[in-house]
């Protein structure tokens, strides 16, 4: 399975205070929410937040949504949806 997306995130909605250090830099853990078959009204298949520690998960913690996510290729199976029969006869041109 292979699915690319683009990601955009607004820097400025980042809690800074849930960045860290790593050997090579300083980083921020993020989550998406994706769905590869459904779009928002904006064009949008998903979302990205901060990533929350187990412990906040256990007691509901939600951190707000920071940016969005395309999805612009995937081969994932996908159901061709049905189109209605038209008979020709019917059409006034």
């Amino acid at each position: 399975m292979k699915v690319g997306f683009n990601i955009s995130i607004d820097v400025t909605k980042i809690d800074k205070q849930r960045l860290y250090e790593g050997k090579k830099g300083k980083y921020a853990n993020m989550t998406a929410f994706i769905d590869t078959e459904n779009k928002s009204q904006y064009g949008d298949n998903g979302v990205v937040t901060q990533s929350t520690t187990k412990e906040e998960r256990q007691n509901g913690v939600k951190l707000p949504v920071i940016g969005n996510v395309k999805v612009f290729y995937s081969d994932l199976p996908h159901e061709t949806p049905q189109q209605p029969e038209v008979d020709d006869e019917d059409l006034p041109f």
